[in-house]
């Protein structure tokens, strides 16, 4: 049978390289949602397995899911991937900066979940959520991320909550909170800076925690970065 696995933020990046990596798999059918549809249109366009949707997080997200055609067969992974990186010294940060991160970090993704709620396969389903290290209790912290680093902090509280309050349903919640791992936003963000580990590698280790470790593993908050702490 089939496996249903929704892909939140698939337009470039570590969700570019889970679509490609889900997209290899005969067993699985992408639903691939990302503000900027039209490269992944353009590769995808002959893999019927793969279906593209445009999706704003800091848009209304249940209009938006309202309007996607998901399997009946039910959703069997979730991975929230998309996020939103401000990078500005912590006076200068202003109130739509703050809104933007939390909307996309942790607001949307909550939304997207609650929405998805009753579309989760009824025997298991498996939501991954991306996070980062500097949300991370006890690791280096960066200056210039408060926003970032805030908002996708309370993407790791929202994670816990979430596995307490179903921890009696076939749903379970985990976080992975990534270290520098080079892909556009970080290119963005820190120009020049070059990550140990490349968007595919990391993307190669989701997909197998994602397909893997649901059934052993549930509300943890999950470091992935070579430095120490």
């Amino acid at each position: 049978m089939n496996k249903n696995i929704v892909i939140v933020g698939a337009s470039r990046g570590i969700g570019l390289e889970l679509t490609r990596i889900f997209a290899k798999l005969p067993d699985v059918q992408v639903i691939a949602l990302a503000r900027n549809c039209t490269k992944l249109k353009d590769e995808f366009s002959k893999n019927t397995r793969v279906h593209v949707f445009s999706f704003d997080l800091e848009g209304d997200v249940h209009d938006q899911l309202a309007k996607i055609a998901f399997p009946e067969t039910g959703i069997d992974y979730l991975i929230n991937n998309a996020g939103c990186l401000i990078k500005k010294p912590f006076e200068m940060i202003s109130g739509q900066d703050f809104s933007k991160s939390f909307s996309i970090n942790v607001i949307g993704v909550m939304q997207t979940v609650q929405y998805l709620l009753p579309k989760f396969n009824s025997t298991f389903s498996h939501i991954v959520n991306i996070s980062s290290m500097g949300a991370f209790q006890g690791s280096v912290k960066f200056p210039e991320l408060s926003a970032y680093a805030a908002s996708k902090a309370a993407l790791c509280n929202f994670t816990e909550l979430f596995a307490v309050e179903f921890s009696d349903s076939n749903i379970k919640m985990n976080c992975l909170c990534l270290g520098a791992v080079q892909t556009e936003m970080l290119e963005e963000a820190f120009p020049g800076y070059s990550a140990p580990v490349s968007a595919n590698e990391m993307a190669q280790f989701i997909a197998d925690f994602t397909l893997r470790s649901g059934k052993i593993l549930n509300g943890k908050i999950i470091p992935l970065s070579l430095s120490t702490p």
